[in-house]
C-alpha cells in the first residue's frame, strides 16, 4: 500500500478541487510514493499523536486540520509546528490532509453531525457555484449509446441524487474529409458526409472533467470528436458548506440543546435567548460557520449550531434564530470516522487505526 494509494481513495470522496482558496488541504510531510504500514486517523496533529502514531507502528497519520496552515521559511524547531514537521521528516511518518474539501460534501463533515443528531431530510445550506461545465457532443446513431454509456460510466450526468441523467436529439452533422484525414465515415478528400447523429448533453463536475472527456474520446468512432465544454454558474446541491436538516419530531428548546450536548460531548453550549418555541429545523455547520447565519435564517432554521462564535456575532440572530455554538473540536470530532468509512471500504484488511487522543486545546474551569 502507497501513500498515493490513501489519498487517491480519500479524494474520491473529497476531491482537493473542493478546497477552499485559503486553505492547504493534501501531503503537507511525506511522499506519495511511500510505502504505508498503518494509519492512523485524527482530528488534529499535534506532537503527542505524532509519538501515538510512532508508538502504535503508523508511518502515515491521516487528519482534518493541516498543521501547515501558513508559510514555513525555515525548520529550526522554534514551535509546534516545526517540530512536528522535522519529527515527522525524522522519523518517515507522511501527514495528509482533508480540511475544507471534506467539510464541502455532501457526506462529509456536516453529514456527520446530522448523522449524530438524529437529522432527516438534510441539504446543503450554501452549495457551491462555478463547479459545474455541460459537455455536449455529436455521435452517430450506431454508436451514441456506447459513448453515452461511456460518459455516464466516468462520472458525468449526476443531477444531485439522480444518476445517467442527460439530454438527446436528433439531427445532421456534415463533415467534408480532407487529405490527410483517416474518417470513420467516408473516404480521405472524399465528398461531404451527411450523417445522422445525436448531440448528448450531460452535466459534468469540475474536478471530472479528465475523466469524461477521457471517456469520451475513447469510445467515439471520429478521428476528430466534436465536442464543447462549457462552464456553468449553476450551484452544485451535493457540494457546499454546512447543511440544514429536520427533528423527526419538533423538541423544546432546552430538551434539544440537551441532546446536542450530549450527542456532541460538549462541555457546555454558549447560546443566544430562547425563544420560547418547538425547534423543527436545524442549521449547522462544523468549525467556524458563523458567515453562514444569514442562509440559516433565509433556511427558516430554527436553530443555527456551530463553532466560534464571537461575542457581537452573537447579537447578529436579532432573535430571529437561536445560535448555539458547541465548540470547535466538539463540531469536528467525529470527522475521523469518515476518514475509517472511507478507507475501510476500500482497504478491509488494512491496518487503519483511531487517535486515542483528545486533541481540544480548549479547556473548561467549573
Amino acid at each position: 500500500m502507497l501513500v498515493k494509494d490513501i489519498t487517491a481513495t480519500i479524494e474520491e470522496e473529497a476531491p482537493a478541487l473542493y478546497q477552499e482558496s485559503y486553505d492547504n488541504a493534501g501531503i503537507q510531510v511525506g511522499n506519495p510514493e511511500a510505502e504505508v504500514t498503518a494509519v492512523l486517523l485524527s482530528l488534529d496533529v499535534t506532537e503527542a499523536v505524532l509519538e501515538e502514531a510512532m508508538q502504535r507502528g503508523c508511518n502515515m497519520i491521516v487528519c482534518h486540520h493541516p498543521v501547515i496552515f501558513s508559510g514555513i521559511k525555515k525548520l529550526m524547531g522554534r514551535n509546534y509546528v516545526e517540530r512536528i514537521v522535522l519529527k515527522a521528516i525524522k522519523n518517515d511518518i507522511t501527514i495528509y490532509t482533508a480540511h475544507t474539501n471534506l467539510d464541502n460534501m455532501y457526506h462529509g463533515v456536516n453529514a456527520k453531525i446530522a448523522e449524530k443528531l438524529g437529522l432527516k431530510d438534510i441539504r446543503i445550506l450554501e452549495p457551491k457555484s462555478n463547479i459545474l461545465s455541460k459537455l455536449y457532443t455529436y455521435a452517430p446513431l450506431h454508436v451514441a449509446d456506447k459513448v453515452r454509456d461511456a460518459l455516464f460510466a466516468a462520472g458525468a450526468g449526476q443531477v444531485g441524487n439522480y444518476k445517467e441523467s442527460s439530454f438527446n436529439a436528433r439531427g445532421v452533422g456534415t463533415f467534408k474529409p480532407g487529405a490527410n484525414t483517416n474518417p470513420a465515415i467516408g473516404q480521405a478528400n472524399g465528398a461531404r458526409e451527411d450523417v445522422e447523429e445525436v448531440k448528448i448533453e450531460v452535466l459534468v463536475e469540475k474536478h471530472n472533467e479528465g475523466n469524461v472527456l477521457r471517456a469520451l474520446f475513447e469510445n467515439h468512432i471520429y478521428e476528430e470528436v466534436a465536442y464543447e465544454l462549457i462552464p456553468l454558474s449553476n450551484s452544485n446541491q451535493q457540494i457546499g458548506a454546512g447543511m440544514v436538516g429536520t427533528l423527526p419530531v419538533a423538541m423544546d428548546e432546552a430538551d434539544f440543546l440537551a441532546v446536542v450536548k450530549k450527542q456532541m460531548r460538549a462541555e457546555c453550549i454558549r447560546h443566544t435567548v430562547l425563544k420560547g418555541k418547538k425547534v423543527e429545523k436545524v442549521a449547522f455547520c462544523g468549525g467556524s460557520g458563523s458567515f453562514l447565519l444569514p442562509h440559516a435564517i433565509r433556511a427558516k432554521a430554527d436553530i443555527f449550531i456551530t463553532g466560534d462564535y464571537k461575542y457581537h456575532q452573537f447579537f447578529d440572530a436579532e432573535e430571529k434564530i437561536i445560535i448555539a455554538d458547541i465548540g470547535h473540536y466538539e463540531s469536528e470530532q467525529y470527522t475521523p470516522e469518515i476518514f475509517e468509512t472511507i478507507l475501510k471500504r476500500k482497504f478491509p484488511t488494512f491496518a487503519i487505526l483511531l487517535s486515542n487522543i483528545n486533541t481540544n486545546p480548549v479547556k473548561y474551569f467549573y
